[in-house]
């Protein structure tokens, strides 16, 4: 027996009205919340607004040097390697200058022995010499948000103090210091514009203006100086040694001199027969002789030594330095308002729509 199957229910067109009268209820539902959804947005606009304008501008202080130094050059190796690639062979930058080449300099810059010593040069504020960790206190407020902790007082840390007569309060707050300024999304940063060039720069960025200036040229004469003494080191101890026994050697003959023209004064018309009273006189002719052969010798050497100290000797270079007024960045009131009005309008919103799921799941 055949049975004539019935046609399917068309239910296209009742999805497509449930899917209307769904939408005609939630429109009708934000319609009831329109009052709240536009205070909100002004409320929230006027919170952005707000911390716009109180937030401080960020002053940038950029200072770039260049570091010529003779001994690391790679001489001929660099010209060889300029060739090379000059004809499309990349054989490296050829840079020979050791543990203070490329990156290791850019950590020595950012090193905490360092940073902290430059925290502890002067700088003159109002007519008074403080530490820049002073003023750095001062300009975070480290005061009044550390201390119920800490016994601070203004002459904590006093200009160029001896780092290693301080006590556990000047290290904690000296630690904290140097991590807000080399930690992450801190106040100082280092890079070098080229790795086949030696210009290295230094950004410090902060509220206070003065702050980010002083702090980057102290950084530099720090750094530079720190640089200078490492790298010529063994070339100065050399060259001091020599000159001490330069001087040894000169007070010598000039002593050597004196005694020869007393003892020839001694023997001044002597008897020829009496030969035995001119020795002290040959002798001090010997010293004098000896002596001056030495001092010929030393001077010389003292001479090369001087030129090798001077090859020895890396140049910096300053290229930039900060001027004031520094660069700043501000927040835009403007971009800051309408993001943040509309991002308190967009979660209140979606507070809306998660309230509802919540009541209709309920019924």
């Amino acid at each position: 027996m055949h049975t004539q199957s019935t046609p399917p229910v068309a239910t296209d067109e009742v999805s497509i009205k449930e899917l209307f009268l769904k939408i005609k209820e939630w429109v009708a539902y934000f319609k009831t919340q329109w009052q709240i959804l536009v205070f909100v947005g002004v409320l929230s606009a006027s919170v952005s607004f707000l911390y716009a304008y109180l937030q401080k501008p960020i002053y940038t202080a950029t200072l770039s040097f260049a570091l010529d130094d003779e001994k690391s050059s790679g001489g001929g190796i660099v010209g060889a390697l300029g060739l090379a690639n000059s004809l499309g062979f990349d054989l490296g930058s050829g840079s020979v200058s050791g543990a203070f080449s490329g990156a290791n300099l850019l950590e020595l810059m950012k090193s905490r022995s360092l940073v902290e010593k430059t925290l502890l040069q002067p700088i003159t504020v109002k007519g008074k010499t403080i530490s820049l960790a002073t003023y750095y206190m001062k300009m975070t407020e480290m005061n009044k948000d550390m201390g119920k902790t800490f016994f601070l007082t203004s002459d904590l840390f006093p200009p160029l103090a001896n780092r290693s007569t301080f006590s556990l309060q000047q290290d904690s707050l000296l630690g904290i210091m140097y991590h807000q300024i080399v930690g992450k999304n801190g106040l100082l940063s280092v890079a070098q514009k080229d790795k086949k060039i030696s210009i290295l720069s230094i950004d410090v960025k902060s509220k206070d203006e003065l702050f980010s200036k002083n702090f980057a040229e102290k950084l530099a004469i720090v750094v530079s100086t720190f640089y200078i003494e490492t790298k010529s080191k063994k070339a100065k101890l050399n060259y001091e040694i020599l000159q001490k026994q330069t001087d040894s050697i000169r007070n010598e003959l000039n002593m050597a001199i004196s005694g020869m023209a007393e003892a020839n004064d001694l023997t001044y018309n002597l008897n020829p027969a009496l030969n035995r009273l001119r020795t002290p006189s040959a002798r001090k002719q010997i010293d004098v002789q000896a002596n001056t052969a030495i001092l010929t010798q030393l001077v010389s050497n003292l001479e090369m030594a001087k030129v090798g100290l001077r090859k020895e000797t890396p140049l910096i270079q300053i290229i930039d330095t900060p001027i004031l007024p520094l660069p700043k960045e501000k927040i835009s009131k403007m971009k800051i308002t309408i993001g943040g009005g509309f991002l308190g309008f967009f979660i209140y919103i979606i507070f809306l729509v998660l309230r509802k799921l919540m009541r209709d799941w309920m019924l």
